[in-house]
């Protein structure tokens, strides 16, 4: 790679990361920036899930006033997410690129869509060791393992519903235990995916620079500007591989 495409992957990293951190969406801005080097959709997919990884333990850093106390939750909940991870990102591996450049516009779409509508998940999950959580967290860590874009508002919005707990402490916890469900598909996909790894150092490096700068500032910006700016550009991103992928 070139000291552009470089420079461009490591803006794209931390651009990503604080997005990632303040509304669970950094895919959006990742994924792209992967295709507009060139990258086929799998290999984007697959090469932005080793690198998100980083942004969990940036994340997790910049987070430990509101993760204090929390050990043994992430330790409870990151069990059924590192299920969920392996399961979804098995499920890509197993499955033809094909499918996955039909569907991929649909799920960046319905992620963006999630950020102006979040979901409201009921509280009948039997709390967070209740059997409708576990469930409810291996499905969204699934979907992570596959695709991931918006996973984070999914995990947020069933730890919201079995915990009481802050929004931020909420926020926090959905980072970590997001991050062990990349961590497991990273290693499938390291092992079976088609990872360019040249393009993962660089994006790796601003994940993880993002991921120390988005808890500060996800305590003090409201969202809301950002959300509907973030959802905009993902709709658009939709827009553009739908008419790649059926043009």
């Amino acid at each position: 790679m070139d000291v552009a495409e470089v420079l461009w992957l490591l803006g794209a990293g931390t651009l990503a990361g604080v997005v990632g951190t303040v509304v669970s969406l950094a895919s959006i801005v990742s994924y792209p920036a992967l295709l507009a080097l060139g990258l086929p959709p799998l290999a984007a997919n697959v090469t932005n899930t080793v690198a998100l990884t980083f942004h969990g333990v940036g994340a997790a850093l910049g987070s430990r006033p509101e993760l204090a106390g929390q050990g043994s939750r992430v330790v409870r909940l990151g069990g059924m997410t590192l299920l969920g991870g392996a399961a979804g990102a098995a499920l890509l591996l197993a499955t033809p690129s094909t499918l996955f450049e039909a569907i991929a516009p649909w799920l960046i779409a319905a992620a963006s869509l999630l950020l102006v509508l979040p979901p409201k998940v009921g509280r009948g999950l039997g709390g967070e060791d209740g059997w409708g959580a576990r469930a409810a967290m291996f499905a969204v860590a699934l979907y992570i393992g596959y695709f991931g874009a918006a996973g984070g508002i999914l995990m947020f919005a069933v730890l919201s519903a079995v915990l009481d707990q802050t929004p931020v402490r909420v926020n926090a916890l959905k980072s970590v235990v997001s991050s062990l469900a990349n961590a497991v598909a990273m290693i499938g996909f390291a092992l079976f995916g088609p990872v360019q790894w040249a393009a993962v150092v660089p994006l790796a490096a601003g994940f993880f620079l993002g991921g120390l700068l988005g808890p500060p500032i996800a305590r003090r910006l409201p969202g809301r500007a950002l959300q509907l700016g973030t959802a905009a550009c993902g709709l658009a991103v939709a827009v553009k591989l739908g008419l790649d992928a059926y043009a």
